[in-house]
């Protein structure tokens, strides 16, 4: 594979995708280290001026009236990371740990944060020697950044924390040597550039924004072939009636719907049939499910901008000025994140209806739970249950983390974001819609198996199989919930992208 190269503020989404997904080698464009170096020089210019410069030779928060002397410069940074590592909880999996390492290392080579260019040489170290520093999930507020986290994934550049390496958890320093690398002693304004910033809450964010890519993927072939299981009209799909109200996600969903369910016999079969409407939950699919990929489009773009921003304080400008500011406070990323729930969760609670309609028999014209030997056989009963009460949490979850706010710093700091826990918590969030979107195409495909030996669509066909390359027939009841386990894995892997190439979904912009 090769290496994906950060271009400071121009990468796509496509590439934050790869890096998150891959494990595979981050290059810094050799063009971004001009800007690097001279941002360090306006610092060192700066601190000979012998003039007070915030986090530089002051102390942070509300102790930023403190001057500190010269000779305790490095000590106030190495204090600063040890001081904030001071995270709790379950530790940021893997795959967070690296996307946070290049969108920290992407923000600080915009040259605006005054780094030397070794840190960020250190921090592209660690992604080259896939040396992860153990990060606790909890324990920032979202402003002024993802300060604990950012800490501890700091501290192990200077040799204190612990990191993941070569499958083993180890402390910092030790790390560092199998890899061959020595700690770090930060300098001047240092510390404070690596933890200032909105990275972890960004990073959980994009990697939630990329799961929520696939739940929506999986959304549109378990409610086409849904609807072709109960028999239902593709008439709502067309493309005039999207066009009349003009929403572009609509509108695209409409399309997709259609290209899948084209060629179908099962729909052939029922043309002439009494029903003359379907139940929202088929109907509406690309009312609510358009509204969605709306969102997720918004979303993207907010997401897109703060990958590529510079988020530290304060900023080095070529005019030599040192300024304070707040792009630290990741009030975006947190609003975003809630619009991001919300979408995730519909995804989710439209799913649910569906199969509720897929196993009653009286509105689905399919055997009652899916199931021949209806008393002897419980059939998806209690798989929809179990697809309720997700629905059910995912509602909990999509209250909005960003209206919330609690004071810190004695006050200093007294509106925060709470974007980390707002992306955070889309993790769950997530996994709970693809195991409802896994229970559907179960029962989908269940119903399309009652109908043989009418076929539907070529594409729908080809996704019914790779449900039945997962889970066989249920011709009688057996133990269910590896059958979920499987199917949620194809659709947490992508699987179903292929089968959607005319689609735009954000990450699949060029990387």
């Amino acid at each position: 594979m090769s290496p994906i190269t950060i271009t400071p503020g121009r990468v796509a989404l496509g590439s934050w995708r790869a890096i998150a997904g891959s494990g595979g080698a981050v290059v810094l464009s050799e063009g971004a280290w001009p800007a690097v170096s001279r941002s360090r020089m306006l610092v060192e210019q700066a601190l000979g001026s012998g003039r007070a410069i915030y986090g530089v030779n002051t102390g942070f928060g509300r102790l930023a009236q403190t001057t500190i002397p010269l000779d305790q410069l490095k000590l106030l940074q190495r204090n600063l990371v040890l001081s904030h590592s001071a995270g709790v909880g379950e530790l940021l999996p893997d795959n967070a740990v690296r996307l946070t390492l290049a969108l920290k290392i992407a923000g600080l080579a915009r040259g605006h944060s005054g780094v030397r260019p070794i840190v960020i040489e250190r921090l592209l170290d660690l992604l080259r020697h896939n040396l992860l520093p153990e990060i606790p999930s909890q324990g920032s507020v979202g402003a002024s950044g993802d300060l604990a986290p950012l800490a501890h994934l700091s501290a192990v550049l200077i040799g204190e924390g612990r990191a993941h390496f070569n499958g083993e958890s180890l402390p910092a320093r030790e790390a560092l040597a199998r890899a061959g690398l020595a700690p770090l002693e930060l300098e001047a304004k240092e510390g404070l550039a690596l933890l200032n910033g909105t990275q972890v809450s960004t990073a959980l964010a994009l990697i939630n924004l990329f799961a929520a890519e696939a739940n929506i993927e999986a959304a549109l072939i378990a409610g086409a072939l849904s609807t072709d299981a109960i028999k239902g009209s593709d008439v709502p799909f067309d493309a005039r009636i999207h066009e009349v109200r003009g929403q572009p996600g609509q509108i695209a969903v409409a399309s997709t719907l259609r290209g899948l369910l084209e060629g179908s016999e099962i729909r052939q079969s029922h043309l002439a049939c009494e029903r003359v409407q379907d139940p929202y939950s088929i109907r509406c699919q690309p009312q609510v499910l358009g509204a969605c990929l709306d969102s997720l489009r918004h979303v993207a773009s907010v997401l897109e901008r703060e990958a590529n921003a510079v988020t530290d304080n304060p900023l080095v400008f070529d005019s030599g000025e040192i300024l304070s500011g707040g792009n630290f406070h990741a009030e975006p990323v947190a609003i975003a994140a809630d619009a991001l729930a919300l979408a995730i969760s519909e995804i989710g609670a439209i799913s649910e209806r569906r199969i509720a309609l897929l196993t009653d028999a009286s509105l689905s014209g399919l055997p009652p739970f899916l199931t021949r030997e209806s008393g002897v056989n419980s059939g998806f009963m209690i798989a929809h249950v179990t697809a309720a009460s997700l629905t059910s949490e995912n509602k909990s979850l999509a209250h909005p983390a960003s209206v919330d706010s609690l004071p810190t710093s004695a006050n200093q700091e007294d509106h925060v974001s709470m974007a980390t826990f707002a992306a955070r918590r889309l993790t769950a969030m997530n996994v709970n819609t693809a195991s409802i979107l896994a229970i559907e195409l179960l029962a989908a495909a269940e119903g399309i198996d009652f109908h043989r030996p009418l076929r539907s669509s070529g594409v729908m066909e080809h996704a019914h199989a790779l449900v039945r390359a997962r889970a066989p027939r249920f011709e009688h009841d057996r133990y269910f919930a590896p059958a979920i386990s499987a199917v949620r894995d194809l659709i947490e892997a992508r699987g179903f992208e292929t089968s959607l190439p005319a689609l735009a979904l954000p990450s699949r912009t060029a990387s």
